[in-house]
């Protein structure tokens, strides 16, 4: 893989340069970006790929909803449909994308919509709304956030900061100066002072920035088909045999989760958005049937959950034990009313 690196490296360059200079028009006026008088609330992240923006716009809807309306604006990755469209409940993946459809489904007192060009979206939004969300959207410039929450992975932080495609980054890691909030995502919980200066001294945060941490906590268990009430994870034997079904970027913490519970995990992954085929869960059932073991049971992702509901997928998983995990991003203390204050004063 090193070598590999060193390989595509003049073209992470090339790559690099464009976007720099994509980056240094928009900066100096030359590609225009538009402001708006509703607050708007980007998330994103330099890198390719998850870094938790799905929890912590969950996170903020949250903190929110109770109080203003609350519109969720998207691309709508993975959809087959185009243009600006509001996503509904009875929508499927392929009309809106899943993690637009996941948000429409858990909160719905607040507006989804999915548009390719945000700018599009907030023209319509921006009348009967009092804040826009805007999910992955850091290198979308065409818009002017006026509040842009920067993600870094934890459990990526020893990768290099090098963009695509001898790196992972969508643009150079100077990109990172346009935010005023960056959130350490997917920390371990108890998370020490020594390791927040570590952290701090690898991402280098700009004077004008604020840094928070944040860690995921998991729910219970929740039956995508059927009838059968919630499980927690706690009441499961750790002799159960759990088939981990996941089409998202990173899996990793939410393996790590589950082997710190379960004996056996057996990991079906795919790319991240990966349209689940007839062909992919007849393998997950027929490893589900032959496999050894008592207690059995399948887990996925909120996110994936969205994408079984397809013709065909839904009838074959339909008598088995399918259950996904729900995870809420949590800011650590002392700073949590410190990060929930910052949202609502630039709110309010």
């Amino acid at each position: 893989m090193h070598y590999l690196r060193l390989f595509l490296y003049p073209l992470s360059v090339l790559y690099g340069v464009i976007v720099f200079l994509r980056n240094l028009a928009y900066d100096a006026g030359v590609f225009k970006s538009k402001k708006y008088p509703v607050p708007v609330i980007g998330i994103g992240n330099l890198a390719v790929g998850g870094s938790g923006k799905s929890p912590m716009a969950e996170y903020i809807i949250r903190l929110l909803k109770g109080e203003k309306r609350v519109a969720v604006l998207s691309r709508g990755y993975g959809r087959k449909t185009q243009g600006f469209r509001f996503v509904e409940v009875q929508d499927s993946p392929k009309d809106a994308g899943d993690e637009p459809l996941q948000f429409r489904k858990k909160f719905k007192d607040i507006t989804v919509a999915v548009a390719e060009k945000r700018v599009t979206g907030l023209d319509i939004l921006e009348w009967d709304h009092d804040v826009v969300i805007l999910d992955d959207a850091f290198q979308h410039r065409a818009v002017e956030a006026g509040l842009n929450l920067l993600l870094f992975d934890y459990s990526r932080l020893d990768e290099p900061f090098i963009v695509f495609p001898a790196g992972n980054f969508r643009e150079p890691f100077a990109g990172r100066k346009r935010a005023q909030v960056i959130i350490v995502t997917k920390t371990p919980k108890t998370l020490e002072q020594e390791e927040r200066e570590i952290i701090l001294k690898r991402i280098k945060p700009f004077s004008h920035q604020k840094v928070f941490y944040s860690f995921l906590d998991y729910g219970d268990l929740i039956p995508v088909f059927g009838e059968n009430k919630p499980t927690a994870l706690a009441s499961l034997s750790s002799e159960t045999v759990v088939y981990l079904l996941s089409g998202i970027a990173n899996p990793g913490p939410l393996v790590d989760k589950l082997e710190s519970l379960f004996k056996n995990v057996k990991h079906h992954e795919y790319p991240d958005h990966h349209p689940f085929t007839i062909k992919n869960i007849t393998k997950l059932v027929d490893d589900f049937k032959s496999g050894a073991g008592f207690e059995k049971i399948i887990i996925t992702t909120e996110k994936d959950a969205q994408r079984l509901q397809e013709a065909g997928l839904k009838e074959l998983l339909n008598e088995f034990p399918v259950y996904y995990l729900p995870v809420a991003a949590r800011i650590h203390s002392p700073d949590a009313d410190g990060f929930d204050n910052l949202i609502k004063e630039y709110v309010g």
